[in-house]
């Protein structure tokens, strides 16, 4: 195994206090708006040379009004071409489509013009000023046009060489803005979730609304839609967060051609349905968690999608089993990975990586499918991990466990069944009342939101992670679980001070490769190229290519702002572009900034405006 270590600083220490304080600021913190010109509600429309008719919204947000165009009179607007089933399936090496550019969620792409031998020539192609506030996007790029979901619920269309705005549609909710993962393309509609749990569906060509679909939620509050839609079997598929609301989460499907909600999958199980039984008999009033973070994968050929449904924090009821027969505290289907018809939301089947966790473990991140040699049979396989940075591989048309992978960031499971997967929790971590029990990884995860990718042909995947544990007891102290854990992070014992790591895995040999750690920790998602090569973005600004045989840094930049997103790339007219989004931050950049500070003294330059980064070959 090869380990990369870069500088490394002395600790410094921080009061947990100190570091919830700055977290929940950054939760109910809004940034001023930077880039397009504040608009008066009152003007009257106009129309200018370029085709674009004004209309004024009321997003208290963002303070922004829409922009519409008339394609007729814009050629890239003209020329765009519907995104069909079959080019979705298919997409151009050109084009990025979806949240993690394809169906099977790999964050890949075959595109190899900027490579090992040529990435030190990349230079910056273009600049963009966008909103400023907490987001976490992925442009897509289709015919030319980038489509970007901006902070402030603004979705941006722009020429994809130079930035020029094509058109702007401002979302004139009422809901305090969260932050996403992006938007989803079919055929000529961009679907948009929202703030105020709106789907809405933009006509591409001119940003105008096709149709506004509020989800039902009754009279409940807490529900948040972060994940961008899945677009599968004429549904818009969409994912419900719901972390302390009675009843959980849920997935929705929304006709396409409709607007209308065709079917909804309840992420916990209902008393008197199956596995309504495993949550030590707590009424469905009590039962909550089941959050929906992430966009789900699908595989036309099986025709399934697959989710991840994340752990409840209300632990305390289900600490210990009850002793009664045929009740159980395992809580499905929480930190469950999900394999539904898209058609009908039908449960096909399902596999619970952690029944009955303690810790906030969250198995929730991208289920990524990929196809690899399986008792010598070729095999579509769903490959994920939860915060402890432990990969398991489920067979994608049965659910059936085939392998994991442990990258030594975990010591919550003390072994691992080779047959059924299921994990033994080690008894000296689990919590207590009287002894500190060390934990790792700490409560934010070895590995969280920042996606990894995997390039399908050698078998390797990269994903960023992260080296932090914790000291907790069940003193009644802490605040997330209502058992009262309390926690302290503190780095992993005998650290060498780095806490940032980008791991390469196997995936064909079931086994580590190489890692790159540095002190300072990751902030995007990995992106993997058919030029050998993986982008990644870093909390001190730098975003970097390292060399996917070797982890080896061959090409770096500086940019003025911390690039927590998800870095993509994409082709036009036979020019490959490299983009990133750097300054429009979420809660988990502030937690790692608070940490970085108390470990190591590590204080970012002051962040310049949010902004889109595109790189190119000079």
């Amino acid at each position: 195994m090869r380990d990369l270590v870069s500088k490394n600083f002395g600790p410094l220490m921080m009061k947990q206090k100190i570091l919830k304080a700055f977290i929940s600021f950054l939760l109910i913190s809004q940034f001023p708006v930077g880039t397009l010109a504040q608009q008066d509600e009152d003007q009257d429309p106009t129309e200018n040379s370029g085709g674009v008719i004004q209309r004024y919204g009321r997003n208290a947000a963002n303070n922004l009004g829409s922009i519409l165009a008339d394609p007729d009179s814009v050629p890239l607007l003209r020329d765009y071409s519907p995104v069909t089933d079959e080019i979705l399936q298919n997409p151009s090496d050109a084009d990025w489509l979806t949240w993690r550019r394809t169906y099977n969620n790999q964050g890949f792409s075959n595109l190899d013009q900027i490579n090992r031998e040529t990435v030190s020539d990349l230079k910056l192609a273009w600049h963009q000023r966008v909103t400023s506030g907490n987001n976490m996007p992925t442009p897509l790029i289709h015919d030319g046009i980038m489509f970007l979901y901006s902070a402030g619920d603004v979705v941006l269309a722009l020429d994809a060489t130079n930035g020029e705005l094509l058109w702007r549609y401002s979302h004139d909710g009422s809901a305090a803005t969260s932050h996403k993962f992006g938007i989803a393309l079919h055929e000529n509609k961009i679907l948009v979730p929202t703030s105020d749990l709106h789907m809405v569906a933009l006509d591409a060509r001119s940003g105008a609304v096709l149709w506004d679909h509020a989800v039902d939620v009754g009279d409940n509050t807490g529900y948040q839609l972060r994940s961008a839609p899945t677009v599968a079997g004429g549904q818009v598929i969409q994912g419900m967060a719901a972390s302390f609301v009675p009843g959980g989460g849920f997935i929705i499907a929304i006709d396409l051609e409709t607007g209308r909600e065709t079917w909804r999958f309840n992420t916990l199980a209902r008393p008197g349905e199956p596995g309504g039984n495993t949550w030590n008999n707590m009424p469905i009033e009590e039962r909550q968690g089941g959050s929906v973070w992430n966009t789900g994968a699908y595989d036309p050929e099986l025709d399934l999608v697959f989710y991840g449904a994340s752990p409840t924090y209300n632990t305390g009821p289900l600490l210990y089993s009850l002793g009664v027969e045929g009740v159980s505290n395992d809580a499905l289907y929480t930190n469950t990975t999900l394999a539904l018809r898209p058609a009908t939301g039908e449960l096909v089947w399902y596999y619970q990586h952690i029944a009955n966790d303690q810790f906030d473990l969250d198995w929730i991140f991208e289920r990524s499918i990929v196809e690899l040699e399986v008792d010598g049979e070729l095999k579509k396989v769903v490959v994920t991990a939860g915060k402890p940075g432990l990969f398991d591989a489920l067979d994608a048309e049965t659910g059936e466990y085939i392998f994991s992978v442990d990258p030594g960031l975990q010591n919550v499971f003390s072994s691992i069944n080779p047959v059924t997967g299921e994990k033994i929790v080690n008894p000296n971590v689990f919590p207590d009342a009287e002894e500190v029990r060390t934990v790792c990884p700490f409560y934010q995860g070895g590995r969280n939101w920042h996606a990894s990718s995997i390039n399908n042909d050698t078998g390797f995947l990269f994903v960023p992670m992260f080296e932090v544990c914790m000291d907790t007891r069940l003193d009644g102290t802490g605040t997330l679980l209502s058992s009262g854990l309390g926690t302290e992070t503190i780095p992993v014992p005998g650290t060498d001070g780095n806490y940032g790591r980008l791991q390469a895995i196997d995936l064909k040999n079931r086994e580590l490769a190489w890692q790159y750690r540095q002190e300072v920790v990751p902030a995007s998602a990995s992106l993997a190229t058919a030029g050998g090569l993986v982008f990644l973005g870093y909390l001190d600004h730098n975003f970097k290519a390292f060399d996917q045989r070797t982890g080896d840094v061959l090409w770096e930049t500086q940019l003025d702002a911390i690039p927590a997103a998800f870095p993509i790339t994409y082709s036009v007219e036979g020019k490959q572009y490299v983009a990133v989004v750097a300054g429009q931050l979420n809660i988990h950049t502030g937690v790692w900034l608070g940490l970085m500070n108390k470990f190591t003294g590590f204080v970012p330059e002051n962040p310049g405006a949010a902004s889109l980064w595109v790189f190119a070959l000079e």
